[in-house]
């Protein structure tokens, strides 16, 4: 079988060239005009996907947050304390934080919200992390005086701070304003504590953001999502352009400043129109998921003659121009516990996955992908997967749906295959966290084997480095024999900023920030 080359089904490679930055005093001012390809699913932060948790994000606030270089940092606390047991976790809340109402940020109500959100039961994805069925367990809060608060939990995690900074999760402190006398969160309500309220939304066009005057910032240095985040400009309109290439349009004509997520195969064309290109590794990881409930793909040896007539690395290759390799593991080449182990997966070998498609009794039945046209990575990676797959003798089908449509399929369990992506987890962990587990109670886990299971909740009860690194290799052998799920690479973020906007830049935590950014006058 002849080499199937990527490149002839995808754009080809740009070169990057990091666009030189310089230093200025910020002035405060103007209208910082973000693209978003969706809009806010709601803002109760229960019903969610990533353009949601970036823009509510800059409303609430949570009581600590990643930094740049992954560390926790505060944000709502200003400081914390934990016990020499490692049970009991003291956070003092920031001096002088307010609500947007102009209410006082209280202990009660960072209680208030804790209890909230354990009673959403399954409706909040990350009750499962908190509630001991993957170790941790919040056993009480207590709330001694105003400014602080007091979680214990059941024994010594290590990733008790990192999930309450978790992006995903939401986790941040709402008034109880926000909810009504039914005790049901007022639809489109946003009161946080953050340095920008929600001013206007029209949906299906812009969320358009107001600075919160009264913010009281921290001390310490913006980084990541944690430190000071004072804004500068007076109002933020995250613009809902859901094309690709439109965005681009906008862009060049000055009608958006930033445009998150530029294709990679667009940087030359930008830096050629004077755009500033910011770029750093990331870990938002693209995937081919595989519903292993189903009759045809429960079969490890489906799974595994797929895997085999995928070239991965042409993928990764001609997707990102380079700038992000193949990684088939929950632990990206930006993390700390990154080597090559993390990369051994089956061979590309076309004549191989025929071999183990007739080995499982494949009779041609088609095959259905689904993907969305939303994303364009998702959709691309689709078409190249399909290709590569017909090459190999499977029948393999695209299922073009509406983005929501999809999400919801996903969210359901609802497909064979799907192009999807997974939003920055800032440790190992939190990803193999939303991947291990049982389908039965939580169809969006992908991968349900007790020991990997078991395997989860040990990197979550030991901090040694070693150690931890050495359970999440014994996850990914596991993931090697089982196939549940096809790793293609991890995103890298790619920002492209447009002439007279300072002070923005990309992390790995793959969230567009318009605290810190201003507006040459």
């Amino acid at each position: 079988m002849g080499r199937l080359t990527t490149r002839a089904l995808l754009a080809g490679a740009a070169i990057f060239l990091a666009a030189p930055a310089f230093a200025q005093e910020p002035v405060q001012g103007g209208t910082l005009k973000i693209r978003v390809n969706s809009d806010l699913r709601a803002t109760d932060g229960l019903n969610r996907d990533a353009n949601t948790d970036a823009i509510l994000h800059h409303i609430f606030e949570t009581l600590v947050g990643f930094r740049d270089d992954l560390s926790i940092g505060p944000v709502l606390a200003q400081s914390w304390e934990i016990s020499d047991d490692g049970l009991t976790y003291t956070f003092t809340l920031r001096e002088g934080a307010t609500f947007h109402n102009g209410d006082p940020v209280t202990a009660e109500d960072v209680k208030w919200n804790w209890d909230r959100r354990i009673a959403a039961g399954e409706e909040w994805f990350c009750n499962p992390f908190f509630d001991g069925s993957q170790g941790l367990k919040v056993e009480g809060i207590e709330t001694p005086d105003e400014r602080t608060v007091v979680f214990r939990i059941n024994e010594p995690n290590a990733l008790f701070l990192s999930q309450l900074a978790n992006i995903q999760c939401n986790g941040w402190i709402a008034s109880p304003d926000n909810v009504g006398a039914d005790g049901n969160w007022i639809a489109d309500s946003a009161i946080g504590s953050g340095s920008f309220t929600l001013k206007e939304w029209q949906k299906g066009q812009f969320i358009k953001l107001e600075r919160y005057a009264d913010y009281k910032p921290l001390a310490e240095e913006s980084s990541g999502l944690a430190g000071d985040r004072t804004a500068y400009v007076d109002e933020v309109d995250f613009l809902i352009i859901p094309d690709t290439s439109a965005s681009e349009t906008a862009l060049f004509a000055g009608e958006i400043d930033i445009l998150p997520s530029l294709e990679s195969s667009r940087i030359s064309e930008a830096e050629s129109r004077g755009v500033a290109v910011k770029s750093v590794p990331g870990l938002s990881w693209t995937a081919i998921l595989i519903q292993t409930n189903d009759p045809l793909m429960s079969n490890v040896k489906v799974r595994q003659a797929i895997a085999h007539a995928i070239d991965f690395a042409q993928i990764a290759e001609a997707r990102t121009s380079g700038l992000s390799a193949f990684n088939p593991s929950g632990v990206a080449q930006a993390s700390a516990f990154f080597d090559d182990d993390f990369l051994a997966w089956p061979e590309y070998d076309p004549a191989k996955a025929q071999a183990l498609m007739a080995e499982a009794g494949y009779n041609g039945e088609a095959i259905k992908i689904q993907t969305n046209s939303r994303y364009q990575g998702m959709y691309e990676n689709s078409v190249v997967v399909q290709a590569m797959l017909q090459a190999a003798g499977i029948n393999a089908e695209l299922e073009t749906l509406d983005w929501a449509a999809q999400l919801d399929n996903y969210l359901a369990g609802k497909f064979q295959i799907q192009s999807f992506g997974y939003s920055a987890r800032l440790d190992p962990s939190q990803l193999y966290g939303i991947l291990i587990g049982d389908k039965s109670t939580t169809p969006t886990r992908q991968w349900q084997n007790d020991e990997a299971r078991a395997l989860l909740l040990k990197t979550t009860q030991t901090t040694d480095f070693e150690e931890r690194k050495a359970l999440f290799k014994q996850i990914h052998a596991l993931m090697v024999q089982d196939v549940p799920i096809l790793g293609l690479y991890y995103e890298p973020v790619t920002d492209a900023v447009a002439k007279g906007v300072e002070g923005y830049d990309v992390w790995a935590g793959d969230k567009p920030r318009a605290w810190g950014v201003w507006k040459q006058q």
